[in-house]
């Protein structure tokens, strides 16, 4: 949507629709996951997503309207929701409420999307960064003491070695082990991030499944799910390339201490750019809609007092 355009007004029926359509989508791309959590089953790949960011299932599977709609006849199911707001018998998001609260966060939000729409990807890491978190340990020592590790620990520290570490974003460096940190390209810091975080990293185009989340109730339910899509595909693809083995859990490894595994990351971490730039450019309109709106209501407010 765009930040100049008018909320689209949808009547019961349309809103309906909409809701159930959406529904459906979610749980088919959640069932498994739902019922496995269920049985109270772990899993290292998909439970990374609800482990790691703060947003459960079911909030991927409620819909409501985000800011880019406004519905007729909805005050009992959605008036009394947090920062939503009844006006002439339509509900909205309070998109003035939430810039408000939430100001910082955004601002930190809206700042990273464009470092990284600004900055070319760079697709040199190689993966090396899931190696870099079992480093000169011990494989009971690991994050997934669960897991085997495909190779001996010596055989980690040879290809950490041979290959370099050259990760580009601090929430994948601030796990390596003390070993490992030292021998990244770039002591990472949190402040530093802005300027450090490219659309080449699989960290970087996961995390636009958070910041969706983090831009909640504005995000609409449809952007939020495609978000997590792609981070799940991706998250795949970094445990598929890491040093365990997951050959057990139907994962076949893309041996990245190999020249052809090396090259088969990279055409896989380039699709992955490419879906997530149009993500990205949905994150960054959300905001200015946000603001365009919040400005909006804003105006109706001051037109009534």
């Amino acid at each position: 949507m765009n930040a100049s355009a008018d909320p689209q007004v949808l009547g019961r029926d349309e809103w309906e629709r909409a809701r159930e359509a959406h529904q459906e989508r979610a749980r088919e791309v959640l069932g498994p996951v739902v019922e496995r959590r269920r049985r109270g089953e772990r899993h290292p790949v998909e439970d990374f997503l609800f482990d790691y960011y703060s947003l459960r299932p079911g909030q991927l599977v409620a819909w409501h309207p985000g800011v880019h709609r406004v519905l007729e006849h909805a005050e009992g199911e959605f008036g009394s929701l947090r920062f939503h707001r009844v006006t002439g018998g339509r509900v909205e998001v309070d998109a003035a409420g939430v810039l408000a609260r939430r100001a910082d966060t955004v601002a930190w939000v809206e700042r990273l999307l464009r470092a990284v729409r600004g900055r070319p990807a760079s697709f040199g890491c190689f993966g090396m960064h899931e190696w870099a978190m079992v480093y000169g340990l011990e494989p009971d020592r690991t994050r997934h003491a669960d897991l085997p590790l495909r190779p001996r620990p010596d055989q980690v520290r040879q290809t950490v070695e041979q290959v370099g570490l050259r990760c580009t974003h601090f929430d994948a460096f601030r796990f390596f082990t003390p070993d490992a940190a030292p021998r990244n390209a770039l002591a990472l810091t949190r402040e530093g991030q802005p300027e450090h975080d490219q659309g080449g990293c699989l960290h970087v185009n996961m995390d636009l499944y958070k910041w969706a989340g983090k831009l909640l109730p504005l995000t609409p339910p449809e952007l939020l799910l495609d978000a997590y899509e792609l981070a799940r595909d991706i998250r795949a693809l970094d445990m598929r390339a890491s040093a365990y083995d997951l050959r057990g859990l139907g994962y076949e490894p893309v041996r990245v201490e190999t020249a052809s595994g090396r090259a088969e990351y990279v055409a896989q971490q380039r699709a992955f750019a490419a879906r997530a730039e149009p993500l990205r450019e949905r994150l960054l309109d959300l905001i200015e809609t946000s603001r365009a709106v919040a400005a909006r209501q804003a105006g109706r407010m001051s037109a009534v007092t």
